[in-house]
């Protein structure tokens, strides 16, 4: 695998290969059910009657997740700033501020 190169001159990675992707998102896939099931193997100790509810944490979590996601992305709209916002043509820059002065 050493000896082949990517088209930009860079050698072969594992995360390069579509299989061993496939395995780290089936595996992330298996930890999670296996997580969401384990729920019902251990006493819970709820604040609210709702927390009772089998697999309460692991949906309430994924649909937290998703909210914080899709209101990051609505807030990127509002925040994101042109490409030029910081190198703009008309700036101008103080060269005299900038000489270097000898350290005693």
């Amino acid at each position: 695998m050493k000896d082949r190169l990517r088209e930009d001159g860079k050698e072969f990675d594992w995360f390069d290969q579509p299989r061993n992707i496939a395995l780290i998102i089936a595996l992330l896939v298996v930890c999670c059910v296996l997580l969401f099931f384990a729920d019902a193997f251990y006493h819970k100790h709820p604040h609210f009657e709702i927390e009772n509810l089998f697999g309460f944490y692991g949906v309430y979590g994924f649909f937290v997740c998703v909210a914080l996601v899709l209101i990051a992305k609505s807030l990127r709209k509002i925040l994101m700033r042109d490409e030029e916002y910081y190198d703009s043509e008309d700036e101008t820059h103080p060269t005299q501020s900038l000489s270097r002065h000898p350290h005693d």
